[in-house]
């Protein structure tokens, strides 16, 4: 019985220190064998995982528990040797709509180039000024990419000081022999992800951010045809970025997390809006047409 009590109090503590985020983490393996041992280890790497994220404060602000933000962790193991793990790691964030019980997602991207070393029970500790543990390494990037986006949609360019933070990190783990972190390793990797978002010819990327969410959707309850014309507006202003960085990294993340919600919010709006909506989107996300189609049927 002193055990349940334990047991039920460190939950409550994990959940008490959780700052600024409800956090979500599982662990799948499902390449390796089943057996106790892998069990085991997965079950405690989740637990370190979300105390990582839960226990520290990323920021200088207080959250109400109803303005916290909602991330989800889904690491998949694919292979591991002794206590070395390679895999991906897929995060993805919302955040709450005013005047509504809605929830609209800011990001999601799955990172196929994780590869950490950990042992049953560790601790995971983050060094700032150094490049020491991979998994907290690339999880704090994810952090503090989260609430840069978080920060974004409320406020013009409000998430620069937590971008930085995630800039700042990638600087410190360019001679890490773990992949991901390197401008060599193609575009779709984190250094190029938080240099884009800091480059002026984003700069309209990070504006859509704000006024599709902020002006938009935060607007919808008290003037709705004005914030729904700042929707479209907000979508349409990306066919800049689409001119001179076509198929870009960070606006297929904004469609990996913006394209069902599009589909919803427009399917049933008259022809001229969804029209013009439809001719956006599929030329800026050409890759998730097929859910597109679906505001003409």
């Amino acid at each position: 019985m002193r055990n349940l009590f334990l047991i039920i109090a460190l939950v409550f503590s994990l959940i008490a220190t959780a700052q600024e985020f409800n956090c979500d983490v599982t662990v799948i393996a499902p390449t390796l064998k089943s057996d106790p041992a892998n069990t085991e280890i997965i079950k405690a790497l989740e637990s370190s995982v979300f105390e990582f994220v839960g226990s520290q404060k990323w920021t200088d602000d207080n959250f109400a528990d109803n303005e916290k933000i909602d991330m989800s962790i889904l690491i998949t193991i694919n292979t591991k040797s002794g206590s070395n793990f390679t895999g991906s790691i897929q995060v993805s964030s919302s955040r709450p709509v005013y005047n509504s019980d809605y929830k609209t997602r800011l990001f999601n991207f799955n990172d196929e180039k994780l590869s950490f070393v950990y042992d049953r029970g560790q601790a995971l500790i983050y060094t700032p000024d150094r490049h020491q543990n991979n998994l907290s390494d690339v999880v704090a990037f994810y952090v503090y990419m989260a609430l840069g986006y978080d920060y974004d949609s409320f406020s013009l360019k409000g998430g620069t000081q937590f971008f930085n933070k995630a800039q700042q990190l990638v600087g410190r783990c360019q001679n890490a022999s773990e992949p991901g972190w390197k401008p060599t390793e193609g575009k779709k990797n984190r250094f190029s992800m938080v240099d884009n978002v800091l480059n002026n010819a984003f700069v309209n990327l990070r504006t859509c951010y704000y006024n599709y969410h902020r002006k938009g959707f935060d607007q919808l309850y008290s003037d709705n045809k004005k914030a729904v014309q700042v929707v479209v507006d907000a979508l349409k202003s990306l066919e800049e970025i689409h001119k001179t960085q076509p198929n870009s990294l960070n606006v297929q993340i904004f469609f990996a997390a913006k394209s069902d919600e599009v589909v919803n919010m427009f399917k049933d709006m008259d022809d001229q809006t969804k029209n013009q909506v439809y001719m956006t989107v599929t030329k800026l996300d050409p890759g998730n047409i097929s859910k597109y189609n679906k505001m003409k049927k």
